[in-house]
Order: C-alpha cells, then sequence, then structure tokens
C-alpha cells in the first residue's frame, strides 16, 4: 500500500468544481443505494412475515374453529417466543466469548518477555556515582555506620531435684502453698 504526502506548497491536481461534482455524485450513488437497500429489507420483512404467519379468514367460522384457530395462533406465538429467546441466548454467550477472547487478546499483547539480565559487580562507590551523580567523590564505608549490638546471654534456670519438690508439696500444706500462690 503506498502512501502520498502532500507538502504545503504543492496543489492538489484536481480543480474545486471537479470536486465538488464528484462529491455530488458520490452523495447520489449513496442515497440510490441506500434507497434499494430499505426497499430489499422491506420485500424481506413482508416476505418472512406472510410465510410465517398467513392471512387470517374469521368470517363463516362456528365458535369451536375460532377456538382452535386461537390455540393454533397460541402455539406458534409460544414456538416464535421460544426461537427468539434461544436466538438471544446465543447471542449473550457469544458476546461473552467475543470480550472474553478480546480480553485474552489484549492480555498476550500487553505481556512482554524479560530479557535474561547478566550479572555485573560494581563497587559501592561506582553505584553511589551512577545514582547521585559526580555530587559524591568521596568514597563510604558502610561498615563504619553500622549500630553493634550486644548479645546477651539468656538466663537459665537452676536444676534443681524434683524430689524435694514433691515432697514439699505433698500433704495438705502442699495444696495449701498451690492455693494460696493462685490467688
Amino acid at each position: 500500500m503506498s502512501c502520498i504526502i502532500f507538502s504545503q506548497n504543492t496543489k492538489p491536481k484536481i480543480s474545486a468544481s471537479r470536486r465538488l461534482f464528484l462529491k455530488t455524485k458520490l452523495l447520489k450513488k449513496a442515497v440510490t443505494m441506500w434507497e434499494n437497500e430499505k426497499q430489499t429489507l422491506k420485500e424481506e420483512r413482508e416476505r418472512v412475515l406472510s410465510e410465517k404467519v398467513p392471512g387470517l379468514q374469521f368470517s363463516g367460522l362456528s365458535v369451536q374453529d375460532l377456538q382452535n384457530l386461537c390455540k393454533e395462533l397460541h402455539h406458534k406465538i409460544d414456538a416464535a417466543d421460544e426461537e427468539r429467546y434461544d436466538i438471544a441466548a446465543k447471542v449473550t454467550i457469544n458476546s461473552l466469548k467475543v470480550t472474553d477472547l478480546s480480553q485474552q487478546i489484549i492480555e498476550l499483547k500487553g505481556k512482554m518477555k524479560r530479557p535474561n539480565l547478566k550479572r555485573v559487580r560494581v563497587s559501592a562507590d561506582a553505584m553511589l556515582g551512577a545514582l547521585l551523580g559526580a555530587k559524591v567523590k568521596e568514597s563510604v564505608d558502610f561498615k563504619a555506620n553500622l549500630k553493634t549490638v550486644k548479645k546477651e546471654d539468656e538466663k537459665k534456670e537452676e536444676v534443681t531435684d524434683w524430689r524435694k519438690n514433691v515432697d514439699a508439696m505433698s500433704g495438705m500444706e502442699g495444696r495449701k502453698k498451690l492455693f494460696n500462690s493462685g490467688q
């Protein structure tokens, strides 16, 4: 497909009167095509209606015949409603599928593969220089700024002889001690 680019200095090769004449011809042709399309749609509608709903003859019918005719019409209406409902359900399902597929297309277009990055060794001074620019000229010692933490030893419980504890808690005195310690 070739593309013609006009600069501001060049004049179009078609005159204004010729352009106006072509526009009016195109509009007339579009109007006639539109009217023909409307006419064909109208004829198609009349044909379908004549197939689906034939003309009714009420004259000379008995009450029983009229009731039978009403029942037939009622069954035809039910069939047409079922068909309309089925078509509407198919349309909604297809529209949901279309939106789902378009969403998947958008997601696929949005994802790009990340290239494999290479490891590069950079010193802390070089990183600061790259981040802050030429502002930092002195080297920074990160270890000097770290806070020192002293570890405290956990207090260990004294291990006592369990037999002494059992003897002290036995009898009524031991129960009294447990009761008093609970309050």
